[in-house]
C-alpha cells in the first residue's frame, strides 16, 4: 500500500513534489542508476533543459524495462550543472509524473562524470506484488 504525505507541521512543498511516501505490505523495489541526458544513440544534446528532458525518458524506459510505471515512482534526486528555468523545469517534470507525487531532491553541483554531461537523475520505483 502507497501513502502519499505533506503533513501539516511543516511547509507545503515548493514544487512539483511530495514530503512522504510511505510504503507497506508485500512491495517489489526497483532502484536506477543515475540516469544521464544521453539517448539510445549515444548522442548528448548540448542544453540542460534537453538533457534533463532525456534523462527523464531514461528514467521511463528504464521503469518500463523492469515491468513499472511512472505512477511507481517514489523518489527522483535531480543533479544539475548549470540552472533550467524554475517555471520551465516544473512544466518538464509535471509532463513527465502526468499526476504521480514522489519525493524530490534537487541539487546543483559544479561537475558530473564529464564536462559534457549537465544533468542526472537518480530515481526509486516501488509496487505492490500480487499474491
Amino acid at each position: 500500500m502507497r501513502k502519499n504525505r505533506n503533513p501539516q507541521t511543516i511547509h507545503p512543498p515548493l514544487g512539483a513534489y511530495v514530503h512522504q511516501v510511505e510504503l507497506s505490505g508485500n512491495i517489489r523495489w526497483l532502484t536506477l542508476s543515475g540516469q544521464v541526458g544521453m539517448n539510445p544513440s549515444k548522442e548528448l544534446p548540448k542544453s540542460s533543459e534537453e538533457q534533463f528532458k532525456e534523462a527523464l525518458a531514461n528514467i521511463k524506459r528504464n521503469l518500463e524495462a523492469g515491468g513499472m510505471a511512472v505512477q511507481d515512482l517514489t523518489k527522483l534526486v535531480i543533479y544539475l550543472v548549470e540552472p533550467i528555468d524554475f517555471e520551465r523545469r516544473t512544466q518538464i517534470l509535471n509532463e513527465f509524473l502526468q499526476g504521480a507525487e514522489v519525493c524530490m531532491t534537487l541539487l546543483y553541483v559544479k561537475g558530473l562524470a564529464t564536462p559534457k554531461i549537465l544533468v542526472e537523475i537518480e530515481a526509486w520505483a516501488a509496487c505492490e506484488v500480487e499474491d
